[in-house]
């Protein structure tokens, strides 16, 4: 039973990533997101055209992110392996740097939605809700740079004979963690490559966790079976 547990929270990296960018896709946010620098008008003008397709979208999006939550702890039970000879510090770090970014993920599609709910009310609040849901979702960086380290320093300090990951995993989670830094620029840009609709903080930072997601996904599944045998 433990064994088909861990599998199904392996599972759920896959599926995250086709609810997450269908859902996304059907809202209209890809492969073009609104723009930081659009005006009121244009910003309600987003929610109003399909409302229900936008509304449709979203939810299967918020549902898509908030499988991470089943990834994260299965990565933490895995990490609690390799810190087998120490107190597991790395891996309730990670377990909750990994909840904190549940909830950045899924928060902001939510708040999307409350937008997409009245599509008809002050395109200036709709403008704010937009404003604070994209902000929300693609600058808090420190929380994923904190769980992608702790991943990282796990792995690389795992010296068994048979280690939980291999030890690239270690080093693309340090990489991983350190190509989210340029959202953190999305607070001064409205327009340009790191506004929040730019290429170094939505397009990067979509294709960096996608990717995170899926090959912490691949590991993980091999990691289980692994310890099955």
């Amino acid at each position: 039973m433990g064994r088909q547990v861990q599998l199904v929270c392996a599972w759920c990296g896959p599926v995250l990533v086709l609810l997450g960018l269908g859902g996304m896709t059907l809202a209209g946010v890809l492969p073009v997101p609104p723009a930081a620098n659009a005006t009121p008008a244009e910003a309600a003008a987003f929610y109003s055209e399909s409302p229900n397709l936008v509304r449709l979208g979203l939810m299967l999006a918020s549902v898509g992110v908030s499988l991470i939550g089943p990834l994260v702890a299965l990565i933490t039970v895995q990490m609690v392996r390799m810190e087998r000879d120490r107190p597991p510090t790395l891996a309730i770090l990670q377990a909750v740097s990994g909840s904190v970014t549940w909830v950045m993920l899924m928060v902001p599609m939510i708040i999307l939605n409350v937008a997409a709910f009245r599509p008809d009310r002050s395109p200036e609040l709709t403008q704010l809700l937009t404003d604070l849901a994209w902000l929300l979702f693609l600058t808090p960086v420190a929380p994923f740079l904190i769980q992608n380290f702790a991943i990282g320093a796990a792995v690389l300090g795992d010296h068994a004979g048979t280690p939980v990951f291999p030890r690239w995993v270690g080093y693309a989670n340090f990489w991983t963690g350190l190509l989210f830094v340029p959202a953190l620029l999305a607070f001064f840009f409205k327009s340009g490559p790191f506004a929040w609709h730019g290429i170094f903080v939505f397009y990067l930072g979509t294709v960096v966790y996608g990717t995170w997601v899926l090959v912490m996904s691949m590991v993980l599944l091999r990691a289980v079976r692994e310890q099955a045998r």
